[in-house]
């Protein structure tokens, strides 16, 4: 199903367009007045896009630096090419310690390999202990923002939820209520889990480390309880040194929640006697991400922070929500990374799915230029289709076209059978509901009738 097809449906919804008008707009000014207490908040952007695009020119450096960093902390480091290695390797690990469940903070990369469900199939459960990854995994739903999965949901919604789930039917639906019965639910399996799995913000190169930022003290309970933590981390997620880390914490809390620092901000290194995970395993995943950097123009997309600003400022997504994109990746940063990740076997429509009007740029800490992107991808995407023969239909309307306007006497015929069409489907003046595969035009827009009288008609008239 395409992003049009999808983002039909998601319109239909008022009470989920509420739900984004309002979210939206409140993150979008927490942020404003953020970044307004910075006078240096231009110069961080550049500094947080030249350090990124630093570190991806020289990405298999430093991906061996942190490697043989992080294992000289006591760490083990595993290359996953796609999902389906990643999934295996953390799947392995789990049967080598014979454990039947995990706890998990950060969950987009392994979202978007399937990662609960692979584990599902190899007879283990994973548990999402943060608040909003949780109600998305008890709904049996998918994410709609990055930053606030369950953004789609109201409190009513969620009391519903967790009444069929865990609690009691005398759970009222405020939130503090809401809050306290999901401490309860995962407070004992914070206690009794034996492994953690985590995503990661950034990976330190110079010295092997890896930091979470979050807000609900949820990952500080995963990274440090369990006795077996595994880190599963996107390669692009490297940063050269703990100097670097402090512009990305100026940047990424007030992008993503407008706060000046997120409540917490938790970085490991390797293991250590007595205190926190007596193993510690990363995954550093591919899954596409060298054939993002091969693109001159689309590696920027890799620049990413996770912080979600563009989703909120954007006029499509916020009028259809995460699930119109049909990917773990919504909005603008998921209309110009998905397709590249797939390389253009999925997210086709995404690219599309932008009017352009580069809200997402201004707005981006790391200064990725989306917009741009997105015009690049969209003449990939007609040459992807055009060389798997999927635009069959356009190709021979133009060469149609191409005869009628190659001889006078073709395109008069053409101009007086268009005035004939025009009057039998034009209504007031426009043509709302065209015929055939023109259909799709008037899908979104309203087509002008052939004029009554041609242009070199009225001049010779002029004339006389």
């Amino acid at each position: 199903m395409s992003f049009p097809q999808r983002a039909a449906s998601a319109l239909a919804d008022e009470q989920l367009r509420r739900n984004l008008g309002n979210a939206t707009a409140t993150i979008t000014q927490r942020r404003a007045e953020a970044v307004a207490e910075l006078p240096d908040w231009s110069q961080l952007r550049a500094a947080g896009a030249a350090i990124k695009d630093q570190t991806l020119n020289e990405l298999d450096q430093e991906l061996l630096r942190f490697e043989a960093n992080a294992e000289a902390a006591g760490a083990k480091v595993h290359w996953a090419r796609d999902g389906d290695e990643a999934c295996r390797i953390v799947a392995e690990l789990m049967h080598a310690r014979k454990a039947k469940s995990a706890i998990k903070v950060k969950s987009l990369t392994t979202d978007e390999i399937g990662l609960n469900n692979a584990l599902q199939e190899a007879g283990i459960e994973a548990v999402e202990t943060d608040l909003a990854e949780l109600i998305v995994q008890l709904g049996n739903d998918s994410q709609s923002h990055i930053l606030v999965p369950a953004i789609h949901r109201n409190r009513s919604q969620i009391r519903e939820l967790f009444v069929r789930s865990f609690a009691g039917p005398e759970l009222t639906d405020d939130p503090a209520d809401l809050a306290e019965a999901a401490r309860l639910f995962l407070r004992k399996r914070f206690l009794e889990a034996g492994v953690g799995i985590s995503g990661a913000n950034f990976g330190i190169a110079e010295t092997g480390s890896v930091c979470v930022v979050e807000s609900e003290g949820n990952g500080r309970m995963c990274t440090t309880l369990p006795e077996l933590l595994i880190t599963v981390m996107g390669i692009e997620k490297l940063i050269p040194s703990w100097r670097d880390l402090e512009v990305f914490m100026q940047l990424l809390p007030r992008s993503a929640t407008g706060e000046r620092m997120s409540p917490y901000t938790t970085v490991w290194t390797g293991v250590h006697a007595d205190d926190g995970p007596k193993e510690f395993h990363i995954v550093l995943l591919d899954n596409g991400r060298t054939d993002v950097l091969a693109n001159e123009v689309g590696r920027q997309a890799l620049r990413c922070i996770r912080c979600s600003a563009c989703l909120n400022v954007c006029p499509v997504y916020s009028r259809t929500g995460g699930h119109a994109y049909g990917s773990i990746y919504p909005g603008p940063i998921g209309a110009i990374l998905v397709p590249q990740l797939s390389r253009l076997e999925t997210g086709r429509s995404l690219p599309f799915a932008s009017t352009l009007c580069g809200a997402c740029e201004d707005v981006c800490p790391v200064k990725i230029e989306i917009p741009r992107i997105l015009v690049e991808l969209r003449a990939e995407v007609v040459r992807y289709e055009r060389e798997h023969g999927q635009q069959r239909a356009e190709r021979g309307a133009m060469r149609g076209i191409k005869v009628v306007f190659a001889g006078r006497r073709r395109y008069e015929a053409g101009q007086r059978a268009g005035r004939i069409a025009g009057r039998l489907f034009s209504r007031r003046g426009k043509i709302d509901r065209a015929p055939g595969p023109l259909r799709a035009w008037t899908a979104s827009r309203s087509m002008k009738p052939v004029a009554a009288e041609t242009f070199r008609r009225w001049w010779r008239r002029r004339e006389r």
